[in-house]
């Protein structure tokens, strides 16, 4: 197979780009396509030699797609008229007019790109731009599939749930059987596959989308906030050997007094934090608010190994606000660093920040993007 000319839009940090690297297909990113300007700053950095396009995807004509002559088009469209958190405003919402304008685009294109690879929320998969997408792919002629995976399912310990779609144009097949269902593993050869996939509704390991439906005695809290099911999950899911740990991903060197968290923010979101030890093979799902909002945005991690987190949560009952802050201080509470948090996303250590840009700005663009290593293992599935 001869070098694949392929389109990246949505490009942000590039996490496709690196993906496309790591899959060892031939390719060639001919243009990549973005309008955040703290996002490209990083991309140019990483790959000064891939032409980029900062400007709106509906500013870019048919001529101008079809002069670029791809063969793959990698995309990752905006996530926030389909999150759980926000107004679900699907394809109401401006922020999805360029993703229509791709798929108006597309029948209409001088040569159909052979393959095609998004990436998306939960949530995606009940929405009216998802219809229109399938719609748009079968009115082509594209075999597709659609998948739902966290990074769990290729070892690495963290919780990104999230919807893909790999397509590729007729004539053309995968080796493996497709389903019409979406899938909530990484399809296998054809002769593995079980009839019986199912869709996947909820991801265990995140607790945006966990279900309160527990009954009384699982609804008990421990400690923290705690409840049995929730224990129960995270010891299930720290057994799990097929996972890697949490140390595996840590910088040998860190500031560590630059991450501890602040004593104002141990005091008052102290029992509301999702809290891990190096040796752990969870955790929570990083967001762009990481290191800036605590509540729901991502692990952190317990640096002192010496005292036990529940029988310092225990102690908090009937102390006094500077009994409890003497108490929380011993467990050495930190944010993971961007670095870690890339690590954990599966960027590799080529992938570089630029000197001008924050560390609240390295959250941000790394809570917008996507895991490194499961795209990669998609679109080695995608072109196999």
């Amino acid at each position: 197979m001869g070098s694949l000319r392929v389109l990246e839009l949505y490009s942000g940090i590039g996490g496709m780009h690196y993906a496309l690297k790591e899959s060892g297909v031939p390719a060639q990113v001919v243009a990549a396509v973005d309008i955040n300007t703290t996002a490209n700053q990083i991309y140019r950095h990483n790959f000064p030699d891939t032409p980029l396009w900062p400007k709106t995807i509906e500013g870019i004509t048919l001529d101008d797609f079809n002069k670029l002559s791809f063969d793959m088009i990698l995309m990752s469209p905006p996530c926030q008229p389909f999150t759980r958190i926000g107004l679900q405003g699907d394809v109401a919402d401006p922020r999805t007019k360029s993703f229509l304008y791709i798929l108006d685009l597309l029948p209409r294109l001088a040569r159909l790109p052979h393959y095609i690879l998004l990436e998306n929320v939960k949530g995606f998969e009940t929405s009216s731009a998802r219809e229109c997408l399938v719609k748009t792919l079968k009115d082509c002629g594209y075999t597709f599939q659609e998948i739902m995976v966290s990074p769990s399912s290729v070892g690495i310990p963290n919780s990104r749930l999230r919807y893909f779609l790999i397509a590729k144009a007729s004539p053309g097949s995968f080796s493996f059987q497709t389903s019409s269902e979406i899938l909530d593993s990484f399809p296998r050869p054809a002769e593995n596959t079980s009839d019986s996939q199912k869709p996947t509704v909820s991801d265990p390991f995140c607790p945006s989308t966990c279900q309160q439906e527990e009954n009384a005695e699982e609804s008990r809290v421990l400690y923290k906030l705690e409840t049995m099911k929730d224990a129960q999950r995270k010891s299930n899911q720290n057994s799990n050997l097929s996972v890697q740990q949490i140390q595996d991903f840590l910088e040998l060197r860190t500031e560590v007094a630059r991450y501890l968290l602040p004593p104002k923010v141990l005091l008052r979101y102290g029992v509301l934090m999702d809290i891990v030890r190096p040796t752990c093979r969870r955790s929570v799902c990083f967001t762009k608010a990481y290191g800036h909002y605590v509540e729901g945005t991502g692990s952190v991690l317990q640096s002192c190994m010496e005292t036990e987190l529940e029988s310092v949560f225990k102690a908090l009952d009937q102390q006094s606000e500077e009994e409890k802050l003497q108490q929380l201080l011993k467990l050495k509470l930190r944010y993971f660093t961007p670095r870690e948090i890339a690590n954990l996303m599966g960027f590799p250590q080529s992938f570089a920040f630029p000197e001008q840009i924050s560390t609240k700005q390295q959250y941000r663009v790394l809570g917008n993007s996507l895991n490194v290593v499961v795209v990669t293992r998609l679109i080695q599935l995608l072109v196999s």
